[in-house]
């Protein structure tokens, strides 16, 4: 394959549009607010974004490169099909339940991160716990659309993988680091339109093209590969069940989908931009699915391609630009192409904000320094963006399949995260005790099960496991699901046995070290006047902190016993008489 001019051409005038963009939001950043707000505006851009704005951002921030290209992938690919391209429906789920019953509470309250509540009710030392899986979800995901960008790329100008995804992480890094929330939301906006028309554009040449057969045809018979609509075996019923839940549910606890709903004008707004960006993922998958359906269907022998075909190459991944490189005319392709490039950053960037953004405010400020400067925390998040971008690529470079990227990066978020979540927000009661119950339960259940993506053994051998080709173990058991649960129920039943165990005088309270039953205040946890601003947010919309039923005065420093002791004393009532 010769280097392609045309194609560097594209590409190049497609990344000045979005870095142009991004320096524009980034002005428009330095522009708004007072100076003392300037961390707060690059996290939550001011509070302002709009419907629009909102609504473009939100969806792009699932629809990049891991979304199309392994989506186009999934159903390419013959052992899968689209019966196994969950990811289309399984984070338009996200979104809605995300819209239904996150969105509000959360930014009601005028939370600035995804972490704000858990460091209110379970203290410092637990919000630290909790950002690892949360940091490590955030690099997992960035570094998946850094591959597909690098593989799209390489398809395009012929190139080393590893210099375009390096290139493309310098690229997204610095509108990033310059613009904050500002300048990932308005790139989200050309990003985001630059896929749909990319794509839409090139699908009905592809599909023109001689070598490609009816994909009405292919869906349901085998000409040159298995059927692209695929199928679900009933053995592998569970494991289907298991990764679905894991999209949908997994979903949701993403400091890249919160800082939207927090960056919100009003709870009203955040609900809304969930629902938008839902119906958004589902209409952005259709070209991607048509490209893997497409790719099912072509004779590559008859193209420039040649033989053997992509997935026999180990190629699969990289199936949607191949397509468009290969079934598409030139001019066609390039535009395709370069769009498709320069959109997929619209991920990555804001996974890692998202991630900079955790450890600049619950990191660093909240736990070692709360009377930084709002100087100090904007040059902390423009380091750690530099740090954290670095990381990605790294990893991106090191990775064999987009989809497998996709799956682990929500597998921390699942088992770890979101049970905590639904504590935090719905159930009343639980403690710093239960949270680090559940997080150590979860995290061995999910280690014990293996992972074929890391090469790493299973120490339980869960009904329905098998060996594969690659003498890898293979869970058939939904044992991800069981680990979440685990993790949930742990929480509950170890934060009402913590709290009655002290409140009953079972335990003397100087075994409270994390003064999560009965001190009243403690320095390890923040109330609300530490977390949030009230001049940021609109007051009506504040919803009040409830005081925690263990934290009451009469149960906490109230002495019962010493009480009816002196009542019931013969001078005392000596005394009062005289």
């Amino acid at each position: 394959m010769a280097f392609h001019v045309e194609g560097l051409v594209a590409i190049v005038v497609f990344y000045l549009a979005i870095l142009a963009v991004g320096i524009w939001a980034a002005w428009k950043t330095k522009n708004t607010g007072s100076e003392g707000d300037r961390s707060e505006a690059i996290i939550v851009g001011g509070r302002d974004i709009g419907l629009l704005v909102g609504g473009f951002t939100m969806t792009a921030t699932w629809v990049g490169g891991g979304y199309i290209n392994g989506t186009a992938e999934a159903v390419y690919v013959p052992d899968y099909g689209l019966a196994w391209a969950q990811a289309p429906i399984g984070y338009s789920l996200s979104l809605v339940l995300g819209g239904l019953f996150f969105a509000k509470p959360m930014r009601s309250k005028g939370y600035v991160t995804m972490l704000d509540p858990f460091q209110q009710l379970y203290g410092k030392r637990m919000g630290g716990l909790l950002f690892i899986p949360a940091l490590m979800g955030e690099m997992f995901w960035a570094a998946a659309i850094f591959s597909a960008l690098g593989a799209t790329i390489s398809v395009i100008i012929d190139i080393n993988v590893n210099i375009s995804v390096i290139i493309s992480a310098l690229i997204a890094t610095m509108y990033t680091l310059v613009g904050g929330l500002y300048s990932v939301a308005y790139t989200d906006v050309v990003q985001l339109f630059c896929i749909f028309l990319g794509l839409w554009i090139s699908v009905p040449f592809a599909m023109s093209h001689p070598a490609v057969t009816d994909i009405g045809l292919t869906a349901v018979h085998q000409v040159y590969q298995a059927p692209w609509l695929g199928s679900i075996n009933s053995l592998d019923i569970y494991t289907w069940l298991d990764n679905f839940f894991l999209l949908t549910l997994g979903g949701i606890p993403w400091q890249a989908y919160f800082q939207r709903v927090l960056s919100s004008s009003s709870a009203t707004y955040a609900q809304v931009l969930s629902f938008l960006a839902a119906f958004g993922c589902l209409v952005m998958a259709i070209p991607a699915v048509l490209i893997g359906a497409i790719g099912a269907s072509t004779a590559w022998n008859q193209t420039d391609y040649g033989v053997p075909d992509p997935k026999s190459k180990k190629e699969a991944d990289m199936i949607l630009p191949i397509v468009l490189q290969y079934l598409c005319p030139v001019y066609i392709s390039f535009f395709g192409l370069g769009a498709v490039s320069a959109a997929v950053m619209s991920s990555a960037d804001s996974s890692i904000l998202s991630a900079s953004s955790m450890f600049a405010r619950n990191i660093y400020q909240l736990s070692f320094r709360q009377n930084a400067s709002d100087r100090e925390i904007v040059w902390v998040m423009r380091i750690t963006v530099l740090l954290f971008g670095a990381s990605a690529t790294a990893m991106a470079l090191l990775a064999s399949s987009v989809y497998g990227l996709w799956y682990l990066s929500s597998d921390l978020i699942y088992i770890i995260i979101f049970p905590q979540l639904l504590c935090v927000l719905f159930i009343k009661g639980t403690n710093t005790y239960g949270a680090i119950a559940g997080y150590l339960f979860g995290l061995v259940l999910r280690i014990t099960g293996g992972e074929p993506y890391l090469y790493l053994q299973p120490l339980i051998f869960y009904p329905g496991w098998y060996q594969d080709d690659n003498n890898l173990y293979i869970q058939r058991f939904p044992f991800k699901t069981l680990a979440m649960l685990t993790s949930f129920f742990t929480n509950i039943a170890v934060s009402y046995l913590a709290k009655y165990l002290f409140e009953s005088g079972t335990l003397p309270p100087k075994l409270d070290f994390l003064d999560a039953v009965v001190a009243r205040y403690s320095r390890e946890h923040m109330d609300k006047a530490t977390l949030v601003k009230s001049d940021n947010i609109v007051l009506n919309e504040l919803a009040p902190v409830n005081p925690r039923h263990s934290l009451t005065l009469s149960s906490t420093f109230t002495n019962k016993e010493a009480f009816n002791y002196v009542d019931s004393s013969p001078e005392l009532s000596n005394t009062e008489d005289n």
